[in-house]
């Protein structure tokens, strides 16, 4: 049984935590595949395909079309694809349309519908387009979280097959011997930082973290904000001025590779994850894997993986958010009873499992 199995993700501009997704969606299937199983990655076609390689897969084939008129194909129906396999699996919302073999479709979050104003007017639009066509036509669903599956079924007419595969941590972000050089060579400090991990767009709730940050400027560490710029003219540094954070009190460090990410990411004090609408939250489990205390607001998706194990603040609640980070910071013993909590829910998650689960879901559809 051959996959084929469309990564067009990992070439957009800002490819985002629904890249990393389908960049460990793909390792993990290739290393879990049956003995008549295979893995072929499908991208539109570009000069440079490079950012799509993914360590261990086969070399990504190229459909006839660039990204921008594919989009428009897709979305118009137009039946240009990947060719060749058992089965199709768009690990994003980019999905062909469904042709004479099943397709399998994830859908990252019901943000469209639940939170539209986070998004542009455009994205809205396609993203609930796309997702009304894939409901109709696709054979399965899959979802990161039963809290997405919940969402979904309110907007929805969703297939009798949805499944909640969950995501995992990649041995990527594993600890490493020059964890401390790679960062004091990014200017992140030796002693206590906070940390967020996500792209710089209006959704991510860096805004309230920020408030949260201004109402407690003495009592706080620096917030390092790991990230590449999204949408909607999020600007930290400018926020942070106009809030009357003291200098150094944020730091951009943007877009980082997976070993310097790694270093940030264990050197951190806690994580804060301030987003006002999530489908799974990698960078929570990511902290909690690596030992790191974490708040999150308590969008459901946020609740779901952190499964007790973290601090919880209502969505949008800077004066709950500054609290509860101040109380975490003042209390040595909430952290140390956190690392283990964390620890543990995080190893209810693995990549392993997520392949496992799919190629069940494969070979149900295809046999």
């Amino acid at each position: 049984m051959r996959l084929d199995l469309v990564l067009e993700q990992l070439l957009s501009p800002v490819p985002g935590g629904t890249g990393r997704y389908a960049a460990e969606v793909c390792a993990a299937l290739v290393a879990g595949a049956p003995a008549d199983g295979g893995v072929q990655g499908w991208t539109a076609w570009h000069r440079d395909t490079t950012a799509a390689r993914v360590p261990g897969a086969p070399s990504n084939r190229r459909l006839a079309l660039p990204r921008r008129p594919l989009v428009a194909a897709w979305e118009r129906g137009v039946p240009v694809g990947p060719r060749g396999g058992d089965l199709v699996h768009a690990p994003t919302l980019l999905a062909p349309p469904r042709g004479d073999r099943p397709l399998v479709v994830t859908i990252h979050d019901a943000v469209p519908w639940t939170h539209p104003e986070t998004l542009t007017p455009r994205g809205v639009h396609w993203h609930r387009r796309m997702a009304e066509r894939v409901a109709a036509t696709a054979d399965a669903i899959v979802v990161p979280t039963q809290a997405v599956a919940d969402e979904l079924a309110r907007f929805l007419s969703l297939p009798d097959r949805v499944v909640v595969t969950g995501a995992g941590v990649g041995a990527a972000l594993d600890d490493r011997p020059d964890a401390a050089a790679r960062r004091e060579r990014l200017g992140v400090p030796a002693g206590e930082y906070l940390l967020t991990v996500a792209t710089l767009e209006p959704r991510k709730g860096l805004d309230v973290l920020l408030a949260a940050l201004a109402q407690r400027p003495a009592g706080l560490p620096p917030l390092m904000v790991v990230g590449q710029a999204g949408w909607g003219g999020v600007q930290p540094d400018a926020m942070a001025r106009d809030l009357g954070l003291p200098d150094g009190q944020v730091r951009l460090l943007g877009r980082l590779s997976d070993a310097d990410l790694a270093a940030v990411l264990h050197g951190a004090t806690a994580l804060v994850a301030p987003s006002r609408a999530e489908g799974f939250g990698l960078p929570v489990l990511e902290a909690m894997a690596a030992g790191v205390p974490v708040v999150s607001s308590d969008a459901p998706a946020l609740v779901e993986v952190g499964g007790g194990a973290t601090v919880v603040t209502p969505v949008g609640d800077a004066r709950a958010l500054a609290a509860a980070l101040g109380d975490l910071m003042g209390d040595e013993a909430r952290r140390a009873e956190l690392v283990p909590a964390g620890r543990r829910r995080a190893a209810d998650f693995s990549w392993e499992n997520v392949a496992e689960q799919l190629w069940q879901l494969y070979a149900e559809l295809a046999g």
